[in-house]
């Protein structure tokens, strides 16, 4: 079934995933945010339409006329809010080819198979600083990815047109005057390409999605060749983290960095990144085996095949369970999300001090940013809860409570493990 079927069932969600709404024209809600630099379709064509003056949106962009005549204007005025309320990033399975720029019934003509609509000029290889209106901030990830060469913008975009990797990847970007922004190395493309975004929210399974049509100038082309797959990473484990390092890729012109892997199921998760052969993998679960790839990419865009897996276990943490024991309930649920909540008594003979308590968020599900009695956040997958001052150590015999308000796709679930500092807890 094709995603834009799902549109009117996508926005009658929106009030109920822990999302913050603004309003725009005509007083329909919407959020939160897409690509201004450069700039993603539905907001060049708003700035096309905005330039007749008038108080109304009149594009004469061919391209943008052509969408208003499928769609309306109503896209324009919300043009920051292209998203799937569940993505869950789960984009390739739940986006069908040719619904990439639009995925949903409101922004489906944005998904033109044209070489007209507005496009910004960059130089290849060349430093940018990327910026993102933020109408509603949240905490998460943008993956920025590119269109292979030979890319033909007159057929509609497909999953096998990008690149196989991000060529830029942020976490939390800096956010100033409403917008996000930061900086980044172009790939070495040449000519018409599509920069194609991905932001998916930690806090939410919320996702959005923009196409920015572009023009690279001064690449030098012709680099078709991809890097030969890096070599199997080893692996050195503590309770908590892994540290990986594998021998490098070749290529024809260069290897300018690698991406690190989680297998994680259907959508892996990219952990680390960087122009070295060596990474270390951070706030991982005591007594829990993962498995990481390796794919390297060059200065064209091109991407590797991936390394051969490396399975490694973490160790116990540095306590049995039994030092600590963890209570998790959620006594309201409701359509797209519940509330949990959390004890958790300190068993052993010592105090714990400055507690922090992680766990991996079942799947399809997120932490809408509403909790009480601690605070709570999301990376990567994995939620951590911070006491608070008036609480942050749990004396021998003691415990704490805490809880928050969180955003599922179905009936949650029990976390299926919670380390307390680092130490693996009994779970009731």
């Amino acid at each position: 079934m094709r995603l834009k079927r799902l549109g009117a069932l996508a926005a009658a969600v929106l009030g109920v995933v822990g999302v913050t709404t603004v309003f725009g024209h005509g007083g329909v809600a919407m959020a939160h945010g897409s690509m201004t630099y450069p700039a993603s379709r539905t907001y060049a064509c708003y700035e096309d339409g905005r330039a007749g003056g008038g108080g109304d949106l009149n594009p004469t962009n061919p391209a943008c006329v052509a969408a208003v005549a499928i769609g309306g204007k109503q896209p324009l005025w919300d043009w920051y809010g292209n998203l799937i309320s569940q993505a869950a990033g789960k984009h390739r399975e739940i986006i069908a080819d040719g619904d990439l720029c639009g995925p949903s019934t409101k922004y489906d003509a944005y998904n033109l198979a044209r070489d007209d609509w507005p496009t910004t000029t960059l130089r290849a290889g060349a430093p940018i600083t990327f910026r993102y209106n933020a109408w509603a901030p949240h905490p998460g990830t943008w993956d920025q990815y590119v269109t292979k060469d030979g890319f033909d913008v007159t057929k509609p975009l497909k999953w096998s047109d990008l690149e196989p990797a991000p060529f830029n990847s942020v976490l939390n970007p800096p956010l100033g005057s409403g917008e996000y922004s930061w900086n980044a190395t172009l790939p070495n493309k040449t000519g018409r390409h599509i920069i194609y975004s991905i932001w998916q929210r930690t806090d939410s399974p919320e996702a959005f999605y923009s196409c920015s049509d572009v023009i690279f100038t001064g690449g030098s082309g012709g680099d078709g060749q991809a890097p030969t797959a890096p070599g199997t990473p080893t692996a050195t484990a503590s309770a908590d983290s892994v540290a990986l390092s594998w021998s490098p890729s070749a290529d024809n012109v260069g290897v300018t960095g690698y991406q690190v892997f989680r297998e994680a199921g259907a959508t892996d998760v990219q952990v680390a990144s960087g122009s070295t052969t060596s990474a270390t993998i951070t706030g991982l679960t005591p007594s829990t085996t993962y498995q990481f790839y390796v794919v390297a990419r060059d200065a064209a865009g091109n991407t590797s095949p991936p390394s051969a897996a490396v399975s490694v276990t973490t160790a116990g943490g540095g306590g049995t369970a039994g030092e600590c024991a963890v209570s998790y309930a959620t006594p309201s649920v409701w359509s797209g999300g519940f509330t949990a909540n959390v004890s958790v008594k300190n068993t052993g003979s010592s105090a714990v001090k400055a507690w922090q308590l992680s766990w991996e968020l079942p799947s399809g599900e997120g932490i809408a940013g509403s909790a009480w009695s601690a605070d709570v956040a999301v990376a990567g997958g994995r939620a951590t809860a911070k006491g608070m001052t008036w609480n942050a150590d749990i004396a021998p015999g003691s415990s704490v409570s805490f809880g928050f308000n969180g955003t599922t796709g179905g009936n949650p679930a029990k976390p299926a493990s919670f380390t307390l500092n680092g130490a693996l807890c009994a779970s009731a």
